[in-house]
């Protein structure tokens, strides 16, 4: 391994010992042919490519359909993310909490090195600096990757800002995030590399939040891979907010223009495959309003020196589900990855493009579907994974926002909160304060989807759309956020709750979402300036029928109605819901919550009478 160590040593990229160290300890274990430290350029983009292509694991798709475009097809065991692979190595099971999966530290570790030993064999250690956020920027954070996957890399040369630069900022002694990641399947010297080299026996997503670690191990997926994402941007942040008083949330961020051509930003957590993209690339329909997008996924939030919250999208990339995006639901995301993309686990068609579930209203005559199988519409199976994704530019959005890298971030008017309800919750509530707010998203629910491994349908408790991404104590992160709501001379967002989902008594949709949810953003940003109306109810602050701009929407009075009414019973069942909810966390609750549950109840009391 020497060699290993000497081109370590004299490349110009280790000017700060303590990573040339930890590259070198990594080189030892895991014993990879040969080291390449990412620069970040588009030579080193397109060899990736290359690579993949001649590699058997990447197709290039037509240059007259998507240029500089490719699909690639997984394992059909490594899809989505694998939360029961998924561990918080923090000191305590206690600070873990309940909503993670704990495993000591010292032991995981001692397992992992056992695996990661002679992992890379046969394989290239590709050194990944990445700076989440625009590079510079105060909210920014830097990581650095470890990986043995050219997949990896060339998404995460979407997906953040990777190469030189980053170690230009990190300097000497700058402090950064240690990623390491392995597909865990290492070759002999003759030996045959698969399509999608991963580790279907052991896999590992696992984090060290006191020592701001990742080690990911048998999954070249996703989330679980591309260690900048949920894993640093979500699990690790948020420890770090909650040590430096700022907000990592898994949250898009919208600018929304009026006629007059004011603007208010706005945040919003929403589980996956809940139209969090769409509505961070939305069109709306109300005349003369613009959305335009900043982030579709993840916000980093700060106080500025005004007392406001100042949010940042720290990913320079979309990673979206490609299944139901189409010209209707999303067009600014069909038109994004129009070229420059990757697309993971789509079909494909005999001219050489790619397909996925309602991309278009009458489905291709044939099809190579996902697994590399003859498709028709006959076939009786989808043709693309449900959770199939692209990786693409936020660039290349036609929508995004002039300040969408503004290292300073952008001040935040509006927090949404949302989910997938088919009755109870209605269109929109406006909470009563900061505290409330927080309880509307400490209670919010959704039924689950393809985005992770498990059951589809059912319904679950989904706080802040963090349930997977929370690093520390759910309880304790809940009393951040009050925190965060009683630092003085603050100028804290209002809080919303947003249901696009409620269906009538046959299951279809009373609401028709897409472009139309512009008219409760509007009503949002309106009320933040206090120009509308809102009725004060037992479960927070609606607007009357009246209170919306429906012109031109194809709505009854009674549906409308039955979207901006409160189902006192339908309330009054979740109240136990909320409190059995509430009591896995124990003394780690925060007792404002407590108080909001109690405050429920009397005003549900107080409406039956």
């Amino acid at each position: 391994m020497s060699s290993l160590t000497l081109e370590v040593e004299t490349h110009s990229e280790t000017k700060h010992k303590r990573l040339a160290q930890w590259v070198e300890e990594v080189a030892q274990m895991c014993k990879p042919d040969r080291i390449h430290w990412c620069d970040g350029s588009d030579e080193e983009y397109q060899a990736m490519l290359r690579l993949l292509i001649l590699a058997g694991v990447a197709i290039p798709l037509a240059q007259e359909k998507r240029p500089n475009s490719v699909l690639v097809r997984s394992n059909p065991g490594d899809v989505a993310r694998v939360e029961d692979r998924t561990f918080i190595c923090s000191r305590s099971k206690e600070e873990a909490g309940p909503t993670n999966n704990w495993e000591d530290p010292a032991r995981m570790k001692e397992k992992l090195t056992g695996l990661y030993t002679g992992s890379m064999a046969g394989r290239t250690l590709y050194v990944i600096p990445y700076s989440m956020g625009p590079i510079g920027s105060p909210i920014a954070k830097i990581g650095v990757e470890i990986s043995d996957s050219p997949y990896v890399v060339a998404n995460m040369h979407m997906m953040a800002r990777v190469g030189t630069r980053v170690l230009d900022v990190l300097g000497v002694s700058g402090e950064f995030v240690r990623g390491l990641h392995s597909v865990g399947a290492p070759l002999g010297p003759n030996e045959q590399d698969s399509t999608w080299p991963c580790n279907a026996e052991h896999k590992y997503i696992c984090h060290f939040p006191e020592t701001r670690e990742i080690w990911s191990f048998g999954s070249g997926y996703g989330g679980n891979a591309l260690l900048g994402k949920k894993c640093h941007a979500l699990r690790i942040a948020s420890v770090q907010a909650r040590d430096e008083g700022w907000m990592a949330e898994h949250m898009l961020i919208l600018k929304l223009t009026s006629p007059a051509g004011q603007v208010k930003y706005m945040t919003g957590a929403f589980p996956s495959a809940c139209g969090k993209t769409n509505l961070s690339m939305l069109i709306p329909t109300v005349p003369g309003w613009k959305v335009q997008t900043v982030g579709d996924d993840i916000a980093w939030m700060k106080f500025g020196a005004d007392g406001r919250l100042y949010a940042i999208n720290p990913e320079c990339g979309f990673f979206g589900v490609a299944p139901g995006t189409n010209m209707k639901s999303n067009a600014n995301a069909m038109l994004t990855v129009a070229k420059n993309s990757i697309f993971t686990n789509c079909a494909m068609t005999p001219d050489g493009d790619v397909w996925w579930e309602g991309m278009t209203q009458e489905k291709p005559a044939e099809l190579v579907d996902w697994l590399r199988r003859p498709w028709t519409p006959a076939s009786g199976r989808k043709a693309a994974h449900p959770n199939a994704r692209f990786t693409a530019p936020a660039s290349q959005c036609p929508v995004i926002a002039p300040e969408w890298e503004d290292p300073k971030g952008v001040p935040i008017d509006a927090i949404l909160f949302g989910g997938r309800r088919g009755g109870v919750v209605p269109l929109v509530i406006e909470a009563f304060n900061w505290q409330h707010g927080t309880f509307l998203g400490a209670t919010a629910s959704s039924e689950t989807t393809a985005a992770t491994t498990g059951k589809v349908g059912q319904l679950r408790r989904d706080p802040m759309a963090m349930l997977p991404f929370c690093g520390y104590h759910m309880g304790d992160y809940f009393a951040h956020w009050l925190k965060i709501g009683a630092r003085p001379g603050a100028t804290l967002p209002k809080i919303y709750y947003v249901n696009w989902f409620r269906t009538d008594e046959k299951g279809k949709f009373l609401w028709p979402g897409y472009g139309e949810n512009s008219r409760v953003l509007k009503w949002i940003f309106e009320r933040c300036d206090g120009k509308v109306h809102a009725l004060d109810t037992p479960v927070g602050r609606l607007p009357e029928p009246a209170d919306l701009d429906t012109r031109g929407l194809d709505i009854s009075p009674a549906n409308l109605a039955k979207l901006l009414s409160v189902d006192t019973e339908g309330w009054r069942a979740e109240v136990p819901l909320i409190k059995e909810h509430f009591a896995k966390f124990g003394s780690h609750l925060p007792e404002g919550l407590n108080r909001e549950v109690a405050g429920l109840e009397e005003r549900l009391r107080a409406a039956k009478r």
